[in-house]
């Protein structure tokens, strides 16, 4: 299993972390797995709750037969309701924005009386992957590596 870690942010109930992660994908069909703490100085962290990101419908919307640079900017390619299979608060549309496919969602906490997390989905360039596109299709092969904000 591959973990990150954000900067610890002290004395916020709601801290705001506006940063950069970048995570390599073995198996697409495997879900992101978010987990939030409380950093303790003195004992071990409280976890807050977790969320997990299923980002096939993301993968989907990049591999559409679709010319995107003929989608006006904020253009929503798909949307994704929130249901019982994933962690969405509300509903999340991946969208044509500058150029790349991103999608902005809410998570809502699991195991956890109430909280959630505002995440951005970014597809980027990673050395050595064999890429996402269909054999055949025109389009550029789109690389398993995901950008969390």
């Amino acid at each position: 299993m591959f973990k990150l870690k954000t900067r610890v942010i002290n004395n916020n109930c709601n801290p705001v972390w506006n940063e950069q992660l970048t995570l390599s994908i073995k198996d697409v069909n495997d879900p992101i797995r978010l987990t939030v703490f409380d950093k303790d100085r003195f004992s071990g962290d409280d976890k807050m709750g977790d969320a997990e990101i299923d980002f096939r419908p993301f993968l989907e919307a990049h591999q559409m037969e679709l010319d995107f640079q003929k989608l006006p900017n904020g253009c929503a390619i798909k949307r994704i309701r929130p249901g019982r299979t994933n962690c969405l608060a509300e509903e999340s549309s991946i969208t044509w924005n500058n150029a790349k496919i991103t999608q902005e969602m809410i998570l809502r906490l699991k195991n956890v009386e109430c909280g959630e997390v505002e995440i951005m989905l970014e597809w980027t360039d990673g050395p050595g992957c064999k890429g996402l596109g269909r054999e055949g299709s025109k389009k550029t092969p789109w690389m398993p590596t995901k950008r969390l904000d």
